[in-house]
């Protein structure tokens, strides 16, 4: 796996949306969105300002849209 791109919460709700997630709901700072094709590909985005998402919850939240580093870098 390459290295991952560093991404501020909204950047990487922009990116999903345009791979086919659609936001359901926020609760407070996190969005909860959903693949409109395959229900079960749903992720939880944390919106914080403008701070980075830490790479390790970057990982997981790509493992959850079933996306590689590389597919992410190639829809920011």
């Amino acid at each position: 796996m390459s290295t991952l791109p560093q991404v501020t919460g909204q950047r990487l709700i922009r990116a999903l949306a345009r791979a086919g997630f659609i936001e359901l709901r926020q609760r407070g700072s996190h969005v909860l969105l959903r693949h409109k094709d395959d229900l079960t590909r749903r992720v939880v985005v944390p919106v914080h300002g403008d701070s980075v998402v830490k790479p390790g919850t970057l990982r997981s939240i790509l493992r959850g849209a079933q996306l590689s580093a590389d597919e992410l870098r190639e829809l920011l």
